[in-house]
């Protein structure tokens, strides 16, 4: 219900400020992302990662419809930091994969806009993604002091430990993650990773 009310909220203030490309970047980022809600969860309500959900279950209107509004707030020669959110959310959904090195490259747009450690988190996992696994380690050690009650950060931590082969980390990042997650879908996801990691997890289960 309240990402209805957003998306209505949104389209109209995008009606009432026609040709502004933050607001239009805005309703494409919420259009994007509503358009994957039947893929978040499992039967078992457990959350479903981005790269492992079923695309089948995506709305193909609603992400037409995002994408489109991301082409025409980038064509007008305005951004900002909504426009970038969107295009990374797009990357994510067109083709068969997302394009990491897009995505990274749009998050070193973004950083110019909002230079948090969140999104220094965020581009560490592109930057992994894309072949960078040690360099996004290092970036993400540094990230600990700021970022230490922040749940997603030893989600992340933990996925990119997994990776590089450091399972006993891996384990320790994915128990801290568990404590700080705010409800049961998360916490279920983060203990299946954990007892993938630990080898008790099939990994085709």
């Amino acid at each position: 219900d309240l990402t209805q009310e957003a998306l209505f909220l949104c389209r109209l203030l995008n009606s009432l400020r026609p040709d502004d490309p933050e607001i239009e970047g805005c309703l494409a980022l919420l259009t994007i992302n509503h358009a994957r809600r039947a893929a978040r969860l499992d039967d078992a309500v457990v959350r479903i990662a981005l790269l492992d959900q079923d695309r089948s279950l995506w709305e193909a209107s609603e992400l037409k419809e995002g994408i489109a509004l991301v082409e025409v707030a980038l064509s007008r020669g305005r951004l900002g930091p909504y426009q970038i959110k969107a295009a990374i959310a797009a990357c994510h959904c067109e083709g068969d994969t997302p394009d990491w090195a897009q995505i990274l490259l749009l998050y070193d747009e973004l950083l110019a806009f909002e230079p948090t450690d969140v999104v220094r988190l965020n581009r560490a996992v592109a930057l992994a993604e894309a072949g960078g696994l040690e360099a996004a380690l290092g970036i993400v050690d540094g990230l600990e002091p700021s970022l230490s009650d922040y749940q997603p950060f030893h989600a992340a931590r933990a996925e990119l430990f997994a990776r590089a082969g450091r399972r006993q980390d891996a384990c320790t990042a994915y128990e801290k993650a568990i404590a700080l997650a705010s409800n049961e879908a998360d916490k279920l996801f983060l203990k299946r990773r954990l007892a993938r990691v630990a080898g008790n997890w099939p990994r085709d289960g």
